[in-house]
């Protein structure tokens, strides 16, 4: 009679069978923990570069609205949260000896305000236009006031006509060309791109200034 542990004993011959069953189950544990060759580890590559899997969203830029319009030509803005209202120009009353972009006071249902021409301080007139007294001419059939909020009050700026809302995102804005004279560098911030279409943006307070 051989031992329990001898060689041909079937205690042994049980033994080899359970480890060979242990075997293979392990076998089994270890082709489901590793990736095979054909199998896909983007994922994982990603998430050993320190990544979530999540694909990295660009936060989404936020427009802001301007009011456009137009003088001498050329598309100026203004940011839509400093424009009260839209009027169309009313008689003004002239001012004697008043600042040379003064164009004279009007009478907006019942309040007054100060009508500016701000050509001058752009540089893009030499005086500003007589149309405040009796003797002025019929204003252009495009002519607008704009009545901007100002931190001393509202205030009406004339301009040749009103173009519409425009949003324009941070991306579309450039500084102002350093080739401005010293003057409109107070009153141009940027300059807005959208398409083939360019706005000069305004500082609405820099460019009522005296």
């Amino acid at each position: 009679m051989g031992w329990p542990w001898s060689e041909g004993g079937p205690d042994v011959r049980r033994g080899r069978l359970l480890s060979s069953r242990a075997v293979s189950r392990f076998a089994e544990l270890l082709d489901d923990f590793f990736f095979r060759p054909d199998e896909d580890v983007s994922g994982l590559q990603d998430f050993a570069a320190g990544s979530d899997g999540v694909a990295s969203v660009t936060p989404e830029e936020v427009p802001e609205e301007y009011l456009a319009f137009r003088l001498e030509g050329e598309s100026y803005a203004v940011p839509i949260r400093a424009v009260r209202e839209i009027a169309k120009v009313p008689p003004l009353t002239e001012i004697p000896r008043a600042e040379p972009q003064l164009l004279g006071v009007l009478n907006l249902r019942g309040e007054l305000l100060p009508a500016y021409d701000i050509k001058v301080r752009l540089g893009l007139a030499e005086r500003a236009p007589l149309v405040a007294g009796p003797d002025a001419p019929v204003p252009p059939r495009d002519a607008r006031i704009l009545v901007l909020r100002t931190q001393t009050g509202p205030a009406g700026v004339w301009v040749d006509s009103v173009s519409g809302v425009v949003k324009l995102k941070p991306s579309m804005l450039e500084p102002p060309p350093p080739s401005l004279r010293l003057g409109d560098r107070d009153c141009v911030v940027a300059i807005g791109r959208r398409g083939p279409s360019l706005f000069i943006l305004l500082d609405p307070e820099q460019a009522l200034a005296s």
